[in-house]
C-alpha cells in the first residue's frame, strides 16, 4: 500500500483546491429545487469549475472495465447511493439528491459530497440526512495521528447502526486523494478498532459516510455506474477532504460546524 504523505507545498495547493471546491458547491445550492433537472445542475457546476480555472476529472474517468464516466458530477436520487448520471428529468418534491464530484486545480484534487432535500421530505429522510452528517463529525474527531482507520470506521458504524438503526454502505468506501483521484488507504465506514493503516500527518483523505435507511446489498445498474440500494430504500452521503495534522484533523473542503450529535 503506497500512501502519499503530502509535503507542506502540496498541502498549500490542496488547501486552495478545497476552498474553490467549497465555493462551487455554494454556487450551485441556490439552484437546487423541484423542477430543475440534474443535468442543469451538472452544467452549472461544470461552468463554475471552468470559471475557477480547474478541471472536472470525472469526465472520461474509467473504473476497472467500466465505460467512461460522461459527466462532471455524480447526481444520485433517493435509493441511488453514488455515481448517478445527470439527466433531463426534473427533480420532484420530496426526493433526496446527492451531489458528489471531484475537483482538480493546478494538479491537485479534492473530493466533496452533500445530500439535499428537494422541497419538503419525509421525517425518515430528514433523519437519514441528519444522522449521516453527524456520522461524519463522529468520525472526523477520531482522525487523529497515531489512531488507525479501523478506529474511525468502527465509531461511524456504531453510531449509524447500533445507536440509530440505519445501515452503513459496505460496497463503497472513502479513500486517499490529492495527487490522484483515488489513492491509498481505503477508508470504510464499518470495521474493527485497532485495524487498518495508522493515520499520519500529511495524509489527505476523502472521508465519506454513506448510509441507507434499511440494510441492503448495493447493486450497479446496466449503465455500469449507477449504484442503488433498491427501490423503496433511501441513501444519504456526506463527504469532505480531510488533512491529518500533528494536532488533529483539518477540513480542506466544507466548513467546521458545531453539529449537535444525537445519542
Amino acid at each position: 500500500m503506497a500512501i502519499h504523505i503530502k509535503s507542506p507545498w502540496e498541502i498549500e495547493k490542496m488547501t486552495k483546491t478545497g476552498q474553490l471546491h467549497t465555493a462551487i458547491f455554494a454556487e450551485v445550492e441556490p439552484h437546487i429545487r423541484p423542477g430543475v433537472s440534474t443535468l442543469e445542475l451538472d452544467q452549472i457546476i461544470l461552468r463554475a469549475i471552468q470559471k475557477a480555472g480547474g478541471q472536472a476529472p470525472q469526465i472520461g474517468y474509467r473504473a476497472g472495465g467500466t465505460v467512461p464516466f460522461p459527466s462532471a458530477t455524480c447526481m444520485s436520487i433517493d435509493d441511488v447511493v453514488v455515481h448517478g448520471l445527470p439527466s433531463k428529468r426534473p427533480l420532484r418534491e420530496g426526493e433526496l439528491l446527492k451531489i458528489d464530484f471531484l475537483f482538480t486545480y493546478e494538479g491537485y484534487t479534492t473530493d466533496m459530497a452533500r445530500t439535499y432535500a428537494i422541497g419538503k421530505v419525509s421525517p425518515e429522510a430528514e433523519r437519514l440526512m441528519r444522522v449521516t452528517e453527524e456520522a461524519f463529525w463522529v468520525g472526523f474527531k477520531l482522525l487523529q495521528p497515531g489512531r488507525r482507520i479501523g478506529d474511525v470506521a468502527a465509531a461511524v458504524q456504531d453510531f449509524v447502526e447500533r445507536q440509530h438503526g440505519l445501515w452503513c454502505i459496505r460496497e463503497m468506501v472513502g479513500h486517499g486523494v490529492g495527487r490522484e483521484l483515488h489513492e491509498d488507504p481505503q477508508v470504510p465506514n464499518y470495521g474493527e478498532p485497532g485495524k487498518g493503516p495508522k493515520l499520519r500527518p500529511g495524509m489527505t483523505l476523502a472521508f465519506e459516510p454513506m448510509v441507507a435507511l434499511y440494510p441492503a446489498k448495493m447493486v450497479i445498474l446496466a449503465d455500469g455506474w449507477t449504484a442503488t440500494v433498491g427501490k423503496g430504500n433511501l441513501a444519504a452521503h456526506y463527504e469532505n477532504t480531510v488533512l491529518i495534522t500533528d494536532s488533529g484533523p483539518r477540513l480542506l473542503t466544507g466548513s467546521q460546524k458545531a453539529v449537535p450529535v444525537e445519542r
